[in-house]
């Protein structure tokens, strides 16, 4: 049989035409990429709430994300090693199979953590039992068929495949806080995701199989003009460019680079992602933008190689990393208007949510899209397409490690950003100025000079800005899973008030209580939690039971102000999810020392605690948890509010701080209550003055009507904001776009 026959042979045996299997891996590879991005914010709000709402949750989950997507990369690398196409689809298509077993992929209650086991190892134990299989495998699915398409179509690239999947991300990613998540609840996402993955399975099976049976085009096209006279006619010159030499050696140079850029990219993409969550709240919506529009520039730069300049690119990332360092340097830049005699409130200004998210991210994008462009100037022939991906997976892979381990390691605070912004501005000025000097500037020495001093002063500004940020006076400083918790004092050497004297306890820029250290003030409680806030109303006047204390349940301790209302005999419980945040309060705060009432802490999660609590119901619950933008929305939810009154005595009440910046939380817990049949009450604090002074607003719920309509309370109470069209927030669903100010 000669070689033409054969080739005959096994084309009529394909069960795809060859025009047909490309536009069926396209399908696949953009199926593959939603799914593979759908599941990354959808298991993150799963899990969200077992691990208190921390911002880390979403970077462990991203750590866990990049590393098993270099062990899919690999998977498509050694696959695509093999001679034998029978054995790739046997193997993949049981591998295949295998997962379907395991759906769906939402996790049990079973695995809840219990608080003691370390949350970063336990969260990767918990992914990689419920999505470790389905992600492994998705991941895989991009350069693995971009082999296949290679080795079907020797003559095309398949580069352009690359944008496409990105394009599926991107869309995946945009579609969840916008359609996804604001319509299913967290079990019908769970559902209809495997439903998807099921239909993904099928595809990829019947890829697996018809790769097996086409011969690859570069044999038939000696044989079969007619074939090959049709696919070289869908080819346009645009989209398929020359190929590069098959031959062509890879340098060392290269390879390091092909790891090291997307390493970068994606410790910006991180560092930034952090920043947006510790500033607004940790919820998909956060976690979605920066990673889309760090998709957006895989599209742009790997779509068409004509779409990337390097001079624009890095010129405007120089733009970007400016804006962003005047930004940090606003008190200095304010006092440089005001001697200019301009008014301006920058200070203000740039403390905007709208402004902070918009610098940020056109930063990150900028960055990204330099890093990106410069690694598809060095991307290889398909030859080496697997082996690319791969060294571009790991170099994302080091970016997370990097963000997720090293630095919460070796800080004591979030430099990681302040160090890429440094290392953004170094980048972006070495390419802009190696492009300059070999175009436009080549022959001009003074225009080369005027370059250089601005490029002098541009740095000393980005490291003054930097060094600035990552300086600090605190008294003490510490970094974990959940955050950077820190201690300040003021007012130290203040001659005009003396009296403010005190320490203050932040989480990150929000503070959390404030005692004050001048002789016989320590135990006045201050900030959200002074004596005619809501919740000092309450703990004031609540009346005490006969033959026993009052029994007051706490979530979130702060500094422990709260215990400046306990009397002997009373039993407060504390829960927090921080250890840190007990082992601060009691030694650099004297609130709980100085406390004659009977005080507990539960350590975890304050949902879990009350559920596996077994002690008497409380007199009075404070929810404290929502004072910082980073809320763990999984205590505002119908389930939790069921929780919360059996937790409480039939005339209990439910304190429920409400106070920020960027969400309007009230409607929300308005709503709850309603559900519940609770009546309600609102309690606004203004006219603070001062750092131990802070506005606020409480909302207390009970079903005991005769304590609203003490005194105390009447006097100072109000209706609460409603809202007709607010929706139920429960476990399986819940929206931040709704109440954003």
């Amino acid at each position: 049989m000669t070689q033409r026959t054969s080739t005959a042979a096994i084309l009529s045996r394909a069960p795809l035409h060859p025009e047909r299997f490309a536009y069926a891996c396209a399908a696949t590879i953009f199926l593959g990429a939603v799914l593979l991005f759908q599941v990354q914010p959808m298991i993150g709000k799963m899990v969200l709430p077992w691990f208190g709402g921390s911002p880390s949750v979403w970077t462990t989950c991203m750590l866990f994300f990049q590393v098993l997507l270099v062990g899919g990369y690999a998977y498509a690398d050694l696959l695509g090693r093999w001679r034998s196409r029978r054995a790739v689809a046997i193997v993949h298509a049981i591998l295949l199979l295998s997962t379907v077993c395991l759906l769906p992929i939402t996790p049990d209650s079973v695995w809840k953590p219990d608080g003691q086991a370390n949350p970063t190892w336990y969260l990767l134990l918990l992914l990689g039992v419920h999505v470790g299989l389905p992600y492994f495998l998705l991941a895989s699915t991009g350069p693995l068929l971009q082999n296949w398409f290679a080795r079907v179509y020797p003559q095309r690239s398949p580069y352009r495949l690359y944008a496409l999947s990105n394009a599926g991300s991107m869309g995946a990613l945009l579609s969840y806080p916008f359609l996804v998540e604001p319509t299913l609840n967290t079990v019908w996402q769970g559902w209809m995701w495997s439903g998807a993955f099921v239909l993904f399975a099928i595809m990829c099976i019947g890829l697996a199989f018809s790769f097996q049976r086409q011969s690859n085009l570069e044999q038939s096209t000696t044989s079969n003009s007619k074939s090959k006279k049709k696919l070289t006619s869908s080819q346009s010159t645009e989209q398929d460019k020359p190929v590069p030499d098959e031959g062509a050696s890879i340098s060392w140079a290269h390879r390091v680079l092909w790891i090291v850029l997307p390493a970068f990219a994606c410790v910006m993409l991180l560092a930034v992602t952090n920043y947006l969550c510790q500033d607004v709240a940790v919820s998909p919506l956060m976690w979605v933008v920066p990673l889309s529009l760090y998709l957006l520039t895989f599209i742009i730069c790997f779509d068409r190689e004509s779409w990337y300049s390097r001079r624009i690119y890095s010129l405007v990332a120089l733009v970007a990393v400016m804006m962003v360092c005047n930004f940090m340097l606003a008190s200095h830049m304010e006092i440089l208007y005001r001697d200019l005699g301009i008014n301006f409130d920058y200070s203000n200004f740039v403390r905007r949510l709208d402004v902070q998210a918009f610098a940020f991210l056109f930063l990150l994008f900028t960055v990204c899209l330099l890093c990106h462009g410069e690694l598809v100037r060095l991307k290889p022939a398909p030859r080496y397409l697997t082996t690319f991906y791969l060294s571009v997976s790991v170099g994302g892979a080091l970016g997370g490690i990097l963000v997720g381990v090293v630095c919460p390691a070796i800080f004591s605070g979030y430099h990681e950003l302040h160090l890429a912004i440094i290392a953004a501005a170094l980048f972006s000025g070495y390419v802009f100025g190696q492009e300059a000097f070999r175009t436009w500037l080549r022959e001009k020495r003074l225009y080369k000079a005027l370059c250089g001093v601005a490029a002098l002063v541009g740095l000393y500004v980005v490291l003054w800005s930097q060094a600035e940020r990552m300086a600090t006076s605190a008294v003490a400083i510490e970094r974990n899973f959940y955050g950077v918790l820190w201690v300040q004092d003021h007012f130290q050497d203040s001659t005009e008030e003396p009296s403010w004297y005190g320490r203050a306890l932040y989480h990150g820029r929000i503070l959390h209580g404030y005692q004050y250290l001048t002789p016989g003030r320590e135990r006045v409680p201050t900030t959200y939690y002074m004596e005619n806030s809501g919740v000092g109303l309450t703990l004031r006047n609540f009346p005490r039971p006969e033959g026993r204390g009052l029994r007051v349940g706490l979530v979130g301790l702060g500094a422990g102000t709260l215990a400046c209302y306990g009397e002997a005999g009373d039993h407060y419980t504390f829960y927090e999810i921080n250890p840190q945040v007990i082992d601060f309060a009691k030694a650099y705060f004297t609130f709980l020392s100085d406390c004659p009432a009977e005080l507990d802490f539960r350590l975890g999660d304050a949902r879990l605690s009350l559920e596996r609590s077994e002690s008497p119901p409380d007199d009075v619950l404070v929810l404290d948890a929502f004072s910082g933008d980073a809320i763990p929305t999984h205590l505002l939810t119908r389930e939790a509010f069921e929780l919360y009154e059996q937790r409480l005595t039939p005339d209990g009440v439910l304190c429920v701080h409400v106070s920020n910046r960027h969400l309007r939380l009230e409607p929300v817990v308005a709503r709850l209550a309603d559900e519940a049949g609770w009546s309600i009450v609102t309690i606004a604090k203004r006219g603070a003055v001062g750092l131990a002074e802070t506005e606020s607003d409480w909302m207390l719920l009970t079903r005991n009507e005769d304590f609203l309509q003490l005194p105390a309370i009447a006097d100072v109470q109000r209706p609460p904001e409603r809202d007709p069209t607010m929706p139920l927030w429960t476990d399986g669903y819940h929206n931040l776009l709704r109440i954003l100010r």
